[in-house]
């Protein structure tokens, strides 16, 4: 879900998604970001245990701490989540018996769910290396390579030289084409491909 920021004018993101334990325990979660905001910070919101006694919302920001998401537990709630109970303090959220839990979630949420990454990426100001025409049209990605440095690299052909590359920030690319949210999970010295931009991702280890 995006929307405009009443207060600067920038895309609020907002991503919605449940998490269920081995043991069958459901908990319901939302993250978030406003891409313009200088002050670099992500939002999630956990709730667990509606209608019950001890069930509640938890809010965390989310940081970028030496190249790792830092998450701490906040007053101020950022949404409303269908399995979540009264809106916690912080307070209140350290003293909770299912704490644990939460955390257990959030981690899990931070791992596994695309669009986390993809704030994640925001966080961190991960950088791309593009080829001339993607700079001018982020929708024009063809390829993605992870190189074996670890560092992202956007053409907009499959093959062939794309000439002097240029510098960006991924999580921009992905702003204008969130169909890359498919491959944001590539490891090192692997690779995706597509012949258009509505077509699949093959996926390939670069030899």
């Amino acid at each position: 879900m995006e929307q405009t920021c009443a207060h600067c004018g920038s895309v609020e993101r907002r991503a919605f998604g449940e998490s269920e334990s081995d043991r069958g325990e459901l908990a319901s979660y939302a993250i978030g970001w406003t891409s313009g905001h200088e002050e670099l910070v992500g939002h999630m919101t956990i709730g667990i245990g509606v209608g019950n006694p001890g069930g509640g919302s938890f809010h965390i920001e989310i940081r970028n701490v030496d190249g790792e998401p830092g998450m701490r537990l906040v007053d101020r709630p950022f949404e409303s989540v269908p399995q979540g109970g009264p809106h916690l303090t912080r307070a209140q959220a350290l003293e909770h018996e299912d704490l644990p839990y939460v955390w257990f979630v959030a981690d899990n949420v931070m791992a596994q769910d695309r669009r986390a990454g993809w704030m994640d990426h925001w966080l961190r100001g991960t950088r791309a290396f593009v080829s001339a025409r993607v700079a001018e049209d982020f929708g024009s990605v063809r390829r993605v390579v992870r190189d074996e440095e670890g560092d992202w690299q956007l053409f907009d052909t499959l093959e062939g030289d794309p000439g002097a590359p240029r510098v960006t920030h991924l999580f921009h690319v992905i702003d204008a084409d969130q169909s890359l949210l498919d491959v944001l999970d590539l490891g090192v010295g692997e690779e995706a491909t597509r012949v258009s931009r509505d077509a699949t991702w093959a996926r390939v280890v670069r030899g």
